[in-house]
């Protein structure tokens, strides 16, 4: 399984990461919405993409709307990881073609229950 990690925060990609690694997935990572549509186009597709929303360059919901458009990452899960927490963004996030949605801080429980959720998670 592989997943792409979207933050602008290196320590935010390193804590998600590790999570990630822990259950079995291999990571990629980019520091913006751009970098990361970026690493979508150089391959290989990820199953899960994890997506924050404030961002230099192209946030999280740009970079969500742009992956929704392109046909060629439909198969694409994309979770919002973000201190974003008002319900409009949220709706909006979903709306747009986000998958999950989770309110930093998290733990490793939810990051895994949400990926559980999506089918996701390495038996």
């Amino acid at each position: 399984m592989r997943a792409l990690i979207v933050d602008d925060s290196r320590a935010m990609r390193s804590i998600i990461g590790q999570i990630l690694k822990g259950i079995g997935y291999e990571i990629a990572e980019a520091g913006n919405g751009r970098e990361g549509l970026q690493r979508l186009e150089e391959g290989p597709t990820p199953q899960v993409a994890l997506v924050d929303w404030n961002m230099p360059e192209m946030n999280g919901l740009e970079f969500v709307k742009a992956v929704r458009s392109d046909s060629r990452f439909a198969s694409v899960r994309l979770m919002m990881v973000t201190t974003e927490s008002e319900a409009g963004r949220m709706a909006s996030a979903l709306e747009h073609g986000a998958d999950e949605y989770v309110m930093k801080p998290f733990t490793r429980e939810v990051i895994v229950q949400k990926l559980e959720q999506l089918h996701l998670a390495p038996a």
